[in-house]
C-alpha cells in the first residue's frame, strides 16, 4: 500500500534535508541530487516543492536559519537576569544548542553564488539575526554603567565569532562542557586578562 505524504509534510522534508546538507557541505558542494537523495524522492519531484531550484531552497533555508536564531536569541536575552553576563551567557547557551552557523563560509563561499540582490538581503538578515541581538544586549549594559567600551558591534561580532568557533573543538578537547568554555572566555573578557595590581 503506498502512502501518500502532504504536500507541507514533504515540503517540510525537503527543507529540513536541504538545511542539514547545506550547513554541513555549503552551497557549492550540495546537488538537489543530494538533497533529492536525503529525502528518498526522486531529483525532478524536487522541482514541485522548489520551482527555483537549489537558490530558492538555499535561500529558504538561510531564512528560516536566521528567523529562528533572532527569535531565540532575543528570548534568550530576555529571560536572563538583566546583567550583561547573564545575558551574553544566555545568548551562548542559545548558539551553542543550534546546529553550527558557518558565517565565514556563509559569506565568503555560499552568497557569493546566488543572486546579487538575495545575497545583500540575506547578509542583512545575518546581521539582524546573529549580532544585533548580542549588540543590543552590549549597548543596554554600556547605557546602565556596567561596561565602557564604545563600540559595541565590535563586541558583538567577537562574541559571536568566539562562541561559534567552540562548535568546532573536537570532543576529546572539551574537559567540561562548550558551554563551560564560553561562559569562562565571556568572563575573560568582562574581566579583562591583564593582572590586577
Amino acid at each position: 500500500m503506498n502512502t501518500i505524504i502532504p504536500h507541507q509534510d514533504a515540503r517540510e522534508r525537503v527543507l529540513a534535508a536541504a538545511e542539514q546538507l547545506f550547513a554541513r557541505r555549503g552551497y557549492a558542494a550540495v546537488t538537489l541530487r543530494d538533497i533529492a537523495a536525503a529525502v528518498g524522492i526522486r531529483h525532478a519531484s524536487l522541482y514541485h516543492h522548489a520551482p527555483g531550484g537549489k537558490e530558492q531552497l538555499y535561500i529558504e533555508v538561510a531564512e528560516r536559519n536566521f528567523q529562528r536564531h533572532r527569535a531565540g536569541l532575543t528570548s534568550a536575552i530576555q529571560r536572563a537576569e538583566p546583567n550583561v553576563r547573564a545575558q551574553l551567557r544566555a545568548a551562548a547557551g542559545w548558539l551553542l544548542s543550534q546546529p553550527p552557523m558557518d558565517l565565514v563560509r556563509l559569506t565568503h563561499s555560499d552568497l557569493p553564488l546566488i543572486a546579487p540582490a538575495e545575497a545583500e538581503r540575506l547578509s542583512r538578515m545575518a546581521y539582524d539575526a546573529m549580532l544585533s541581538p548580542i549588540q543590543q544586549a552590549l549597548e543596554a549594559a554600556r547605557q546602565r554603567g556596567e561596561i565602557a567600551h564604545p563600540q559595541p558591534g565590535l563586541i558583538a561580532g567577537g562574541i559571536l565569532g568566539m562562541v561559534e568557533s567552540l562548535h568546532a573543538v573536537p570532543d576529546m578537547a572539551i574537559t567540561e562542557s562548550r558551554t563551560a568554555m564560553a561562559h569562562a572566555l565571556l568572563d575573560a573578557l568582562l574581566q579583562g586578562l591583564y593582572a590586577r595590581s
